[in-house]
């Protein structure tokens, strides 16, 4: 029973990374582009040249045929939450569902509101009408991003919940206890602004790719010559941010998941002045300890110590250490309140023994360091194509047209590639327990004290306490979170079907991308004068 739920549980794992996949494909673009076409019509505005309404008009047409696709997977991922992640669902839903319940009513409903008239209201409502209505849709598509990652930030970092233990329903709850902290959570915060300036990245690459397309077939060259500049001006601002913006988030990562960030850098063994690894692979021992087959370290000793928590000489905390301290933290917790020891039985020990909490090593590294190194070719390229663009000879220069076509799908496998590090970097947690790495005057990590305390309400007898516990028993791993009445057969059937109708679904949505994409804009037609 106990090996045919842990199958269940990971056919669930699977169905729900490929619709999340399957929708992100069509997310980042989305973000992008939709601000990208808000900055056309306003620049349209100010400068009252033509071609800059011509250009917001041709982006609108691939930015629809792609936002429709990002609905049909995103419907269908928050009904996995109901049928497949049912435990969860109960233990953390009143937390969860705020946020989600916010981009649905606000978020949504505004961009879903405006798309309609962003399409095809062209000649229909005046300039400054279909200005207001595309900053209205690009509004409404980063706002809803907003309310997606504060909901997935307190996954990570689990901030602003009490725990309510004794009377609820199935024994224990999560339920909201600050708004405020979870709103302003900066693991969720600085995660929205990664995630905007990466779908930034996606969209003027895209941008960049089909202007390169046709600058090399010499067709409608002044049209994409301006085209491409905007794209590199954009896509430049966005991958410098991205940078910046990726360093925080790294920091923050170090500060309150260390068993993600240790498998980030593939960090063996915890070390002061540590260095960051330019490639490295790990495997476990005949005692499953931690060992490196082999590692390239950069030769600047402290660097990654300082990017993690901005001292040169800090601890960097290792894979080997993260395990022995969590279960001795664990025990510490369930010894210091027995009364909940039940808790962390349930949500985190598999038959009776403490699982791995180190995530799968080498994916995790590889998947954020190609991610980096990306990101690092997305700053040259863009740069490059700005360059030559406002020297106006970027028509002239093959090797780099062919590169930015080429490059089209390079921001699409980072944007996965992120998501792969924050979500297979989470494992074994759905909801991570609340940590903190902190560092004694020495620089030494302070490993008997990594879980911050959360405020709780506890039946005892008649009586309900409130009181403040560890972090550790806000956790809750993945395989606990599986609907127990699930079957191998229906996950199965399920994670097939959705595999199928959402390949078929994609291929046809990059086809007519392509088609548009290929045919090239309308040029000439008349300018709107009517008014609503």
């Amino acid at each position: 029973m106990a090996a045919e739920m842990e199958l269940v549980a990971s056919l669930s794992r699977l169905q729900f990374a490929t619709t999340a996949y399957f929708h992100f494909l069509f997310v980042p673009l989305t973000l992008g582009i939709s601000l990208f076409i808000a900055i056309l019509m306003t620049t349209y505005l100010v400068t009252g040249k033509q071609i800059y309404r011509e250009m917001a008009r041709f982006w609108t047409k691939l930015f629809a045929i792609n936002f429709a696709m990002g609905v049909a997977t995103g419907i269908t991922h928050e009904f996995e939450f109901g049928t497949n992640w049912a435990v969860y669902s109960r233990y953390v839903g009143d937390i969860f569902g705020a946020p989600l319940a916010i981009e649905a009513l606000f978020a949504f409903f505004l961009e879903s509101s405006f798309i309609g008239m962003l399409v095809f209201g062209w000649n229909r409502v005046n300039d400054l009408v279909m200005t207001l209505v595309a900053w209205a849709v690009a509004f409404g598509t980063n706002l809803s991003a907003l309310w997606i990652l504060i909901a997935n930030g307190w996954m990570q970092h689990p901030a602003g919940a009490i725990l309510k233990a004794g009377t609820w329903v199935g024994g224990v709850r999560a339920e909201l206890y600050s708004f405020s902290e979870v709103v302003f959570s900066p693991v969720a915060d600085v995660k929205f602004m990664h995630t905007i300036t990466a779908g930034m990245i996606v969209a003027a690459m895209f941008v960049l790719g089909i202007s390169a397309y046709h600058l090399l077939r010499k067709q409608h060259v002044e049209f994409f010559k301006r085209s491409a500049l905007a794209a590199a001006i954009f896509g430049m601002i966005a991958s410098v941010s991205e940078v910046l913006i990726g360093d925080i988030h790294a920091h923050e990562v170090a500060k309150t998941q260390p068993s993600k960030f240790a498998a980030m850098e593939a960090v063996v063994e915890s070390e002061h002045s540590a260095p960051i690894l330019l490639a490295a692979w790990v495997t476990q021992n005949e005692n499953g300890q931690y060992e490196y087959a082999f590692r390239l370290p950069l030769p600047i000793p402290g660097i990654l110590s300082f990017l993690a928590y901005h001292d040169f000489k800090a601890q960097v905390p290792g894979m080997n250490d993260v395990q022995k301290a969590m279960e001795a933290n664990f025990q510490k917790a369930m010894q210091e309140y027995p009364q909940l020891a039940e808790i962390i039985k349930n949500n985190v020990m598999l038959n009776g023994q403490w699982p791995s909490f180190i995530p799968p090593v080498n994916i995790v590294y590889w998947a954020f360091h190609i991610m980096v190194y990306l990101g690092f070719l997305f700053v040259f390229m863009f740069t490059a194509a700005f360059y030559y663009a406002k020297k106006g000879i970027l028509d002239q220069q093959s090797w780099l047209l062919k590169a930015a076509l080429y490059a089209i799908p390079l921001p699409y496998i980072a944007s996965l590639l992120g998501w792969a590090t924050a979500e297979v970097g989470r494992q074994p947690w759905v909801v991570y327990p609340l940590t903190e790495v902190k560092h004694d005057a020495n620089g030494n990590i302070l490993w008997n004290d990594l879980f911050v305390q959360i405020p709780a309400m506890i039946k005892e007898g008649d009586k309900i306490v409130q009181t403040n516990v560890p972090g550790a028993f806000m956790g809750l791993t993945t395989y606990k979170a599986v609907t127990p009445t699930l079957t191998v057969l229906e996950v199965l059937i399920t994670f097939l079907g959705f595999l199928v109708i959402f390949t078929i679904l994609a291929v046809i949505d990059w086809w007519l991308i392509a088609k548009y994409a290929k045919k090239g804009p309308e040029m000439g037609a008349p300018k709107a004068q009517e008014a609503y």
